[in-house]
């Protein structure tokens, strides 16, 4: 569009709103409950769930999709396979899920827009084309979403399937990647500067973690939250992440992880073993990776790492942390014969000082 504050006009917004809701909108909050047979509290709960705001009694708002969507959810219920007391649960999951996926695909709606041909007297037509770019694109979006949604409901079947004991609970590295200094890194950059690093951060965080068998159980900012069925699995993300992103024009990467008996919940992961593998991260310096024993005791021995322990250290929620060091063994470094076993007093002292073993955390 030639004129940057131009905006589609009412009948191409509409038409637009029509394709992306499945048509128009015709009924009230409460008529949605009454004709998909549920209590207005029940709806407007799962509503809420999603991530909507409230709308208005007289408000009409919803359309044949949203009752449509609501009688799916009732045979899901009464199938059995969505117990009543997870429906809200499950909706928040899926509507923080999508919402974000939703944000991504606007931004490409607007790049659609801005690339449309016409000119400023032709607004009607610029917007028609533009809502016909989108009436195409949507079906491939919908495909491709299909597609990666099965790859990925194949992947927990399969991971499912090799666990023992009950399909939430399962024993997995926990891991957190950390950007050191975010904050002061990025306080000068300009927004399109920030969105570059951070997607950059977010596309070799994925790369590497998928490279080793993990998976990214979300993302912020400054760092990834990611799990690995095994320990090296874990060593390995822990030590090519800080690698492959290390840069000058790049705040410096840290990484703890811890192992045990995690529940997974809605994508999600809980457990002691999670804030033990946030407080590690806390400690790390920049450019290393520090887990606790039961992860070090993992991975003792394995000819590729070198793995010794740091003093204890009082940190919130453990008054006597115990992490241990994980770095790559050098090229012509020997490999332990045996499994080797440190000592709470065994330090690399090269490292380790009393005053700066942990002074540098950025």
């Amino acid at each position: 569009m030639d004129d940057p504050g131009e905006v589609p006009g009412p009948d191409a917004r509409e038409a637009l709103e029509r394709l992306l809701l499945g048509g128009p909108r015709r009924y009230t909050r409460l008529q949605v409950a009454e004709l998909a047979d549920m209590a207005p509290e029940r709806t407007q709960r799962l509503w809420r769930a999603l991530g909507f705001p409230d709308a208005a009694d007289d408000d009409p708002a919803f359309t044949d999709a949203d009752v449509a969507a609501l009688g799916v959810l009732c045979t899901l219920i009464d199938s059995g396979f969505v117990g009543p007391g997870t429906e809200a649960s499950i909706a928040r999951a899926m509507g923080q899920s999508l919402s974000r996926l939703a944000d991504w695909q606007t931004d490409m709606l607007a790049d659609a827009l801005a690339r449309v041909g016409g000119t400023g007297d032709r607004p009607n037509a610029t917007a028609e084309e533009a809502v016909e770019a989108a009436r195409m694109l949507l079906p491939r979006l919908r495909e491709v979403q299909d597609y990666v949604w099965r790859r990925h409901l194949a992947a927990n079947a399969d991971r499912l399937l090799a666990t023992t004991g009950p399909g939430d609970r399962r024993e997995l590295a926990v891991g957190f990647a950390d950007l050191v200094g975010y904050t002061s890194r990025t306080r000068g950059m300009g927004g399109r500067e920030l969105g570059v690093m951070v997607e950059d951060f977010e596309a070799i965080a994925a790369e590497v973690i998928a490279r080793h068998r993990g998976r990214v159980v979300k993302t912020v900012g400054d760092g990834v939250l990611f799990t690995a069925g095994s320990a090296v699995d874990a060593v390995e993300i822990g030590l090519q992440l800080p690698a492959v992103w290390s840069a000058e024009d790049r705040p410096p990467l840290r990484v703890g992880a811890a192992y045990g008996r995690v529940l997974t919940r809605l994508g999600d992961v809980y457990s002691p073993v999670v804030n033990l593998a946030s407080r590690l991260t806390s400690l790390a310096r920049p450019g290393t990776v520090l887990v606790d024993r039961d992860l070090a005791d993992r991975v003792q021995g394995h000819p590729a790492f070198h793995v010794r322990p740091l003093r204890r250290v009082s940190v919130r929620g453990y008054d006597h942390l115990q992490p241990w060091l994980v770095r790559r063994r050098s090229a012509g470094e020997d490999a332990p014969t045996d499994p080797e076993v440190y000592e709470d007093a065994a330090f690399d002292d090269a490292a380790l000082d009393d005053e700066d073993a942990f002074d540098d955390r950025g």
